[in-house]
């Protein structure tokens, strides 16, 4: 099989099972303690014993495969107790252990191929949704949450990205991975795209001025060279999707900040002074937006905690942008 994301599990059992090799999606639905994967977390399963993801680092990964081939025999679902012990816990990095329940489901049986198609293509067209299974019926469907009997728990847990058990019903979230698109590769670009990636972000650089959008400066990273509006287009906005412009120059910040406006995303952060905003407003007022529109960019960009170094202004900025994710 060619190399995949390692959050693509869904995609991978979707795979084998349509390969013939027959696959099995194992979940993490609850956890107590100091568990060393959350609730949410995935392992797919193949009927040749091929595994990827996790469901506990390592500790009883072997014992889930085991009933997982089990299930792929008999074709019913299983809800399985572990108690992680100190010893395992530490193995994997955690300073205690806890106790984690995990719901194993043959594709194909338990699983209906159809609906984890559903939930695939919903991943692949970046729409939130949620997996929802009845612990005690095994009843399931997937939804984006209106009108969903449980449309309340359901978006609060899109909200905080965090999935669980409500009553009899274990929902798993599926939102559309994170972006941050950054306009400018001036010099705080390159530790924030560097710690935009390590706080789970997929980073896309902005700039016209291949001077300065060189893979020499940003290795490794995604560099598009066109028109910030262009690039925007191109990218995509939405609700997941994080904008920060670095420039100091309207004919490239604006652009951007017009496209950003015109979006659902979740945070506009623009670098500049308080006097370089105040004209910034001008501009947007002369060009026709909205005072509540204008009041959704966080400028001066990055929360307030007395950064000077290219490094500590991204830190600001990523403090910033976390606090606009989570607190919304």
């Amino acid at each position: 099989m060619t190399a995949q994301h390692h959050d693509q599990i869904p995609e991978i059992a979707l795979e084998w099972h349509r390969k013939g090799t027959g696959a099995v999606l194992a979940s993490v639905v609850e956890t107590w303690g100091s568990a060393p994967r959350p609730a949410g977390s995935q392992l797919a399963i193949s009927g040749t014993g091929q595994i990827m993801g996790s469901v506990s680092g390592g500790c009883v990964e072997g014992a889930v495969v085991a009933e997982g081939l089990e299930a792929l025999e008999d074709g019913a679902p299983r809800l399985l107790t572990f108690g992680v012990s100190d010893d395992e816990a530490f193995a994997v990095g955690l300073a205690c252990g806890g106790t984690i329940r995990v719901l194993v489901e043959p594709v194909g049986a338990a699983l209906p191929e159809a609906v984890l198609a559903d939930l695939v293509a919903a991943r692949a067209e970046r729409r939130a949704v949620a997996a929802l299974v009845n612990l005690s019926t095994w009843e399931r469907r997937l939804t984006a949450g209106p009108g969903d009997p449980l449309a309340d728990q359901i978006a609060a847990r899109l909200l905080s990205d965090k999935s669980g058990v409500d009553g009899d019903w274990f929902i798993a979230v599926h939102n559309p991975p994170l972006r941050m698109i950054v306009v400018g590769a001036v010099h705080i670009a390159q530790p924030l795209v560097a710690m935009a990636r390590l706080a789970g972000y997929d980073p896309f650089l902005v700039d016209p001025r291949e001077a300065f959008g060189s893979a020499a400066r940003f290795p490794g990273e995604s560099i598009r060279h066109d028109w910030p509006d262009a690039a925007l287009a191109d990218i995509g906005l939405d609700a997941r999707t994080a904008v920060i412009t670095l420039t100091h120059d309207p004919k490239l910040d604006d652009p951007a900040i017009s496209a950003a406006l015109a979006s659902d995303i979740f945070y506009l952060g623009c670098l500049g002074s308080t006097r370089t905003h105040a004209k910034r407003v001008a501009r947007l007022q002369e060009a026709g937006f909205a005072e509540p529109d204008i009041a959704r960019i966080h400028a001066p960009v990055g929360l307030d905690i007395g950064a000077k170094s290219p490094a500590e202004i991204a830190v600001s900025i990523m403090a910033e942008v976390t606090q606009a994710l989570r607190r919304r």
